[in-house]
């Protein structure tokens, strides 16, 4: 079990069992390893270090992914 802090909400830490979550890179990805892996939980979306798969996570609220992932997405012309 992992202990998180959902960035920019109040509603406190949670624990998450990030040890039984599955994992993705993007379909982008070239395989080198140098990769972020993403993970959808509940209410949020835990981010990793593909190289550190044991280091920190990173956990944020749903909206505040899909508005990342979108203003990606904007500025890569997608």
């Amino acid at each position: 079990m992992t202990l998180t802090r959902h960035a920019g909400t109040d509603e406190g830490y949670v624990m998450t069992a990030l040890d039984r979550t599955e994992w993705r890179t993007s379909s982008r990805s070239v395989g080198n390893g140098n990769c972020v892996e993403v993970s959808t939980l509940d209410k949020s979306v835990a981010v990793r270090d593909s190289k550190d798969r044991r280091g920190p996570v990173l956990a944020f609220p749903t909206p505040a992914w899909r508005a990342f992932v979108s203003g990606i997405d904007g500025v890569r012309g997608d």
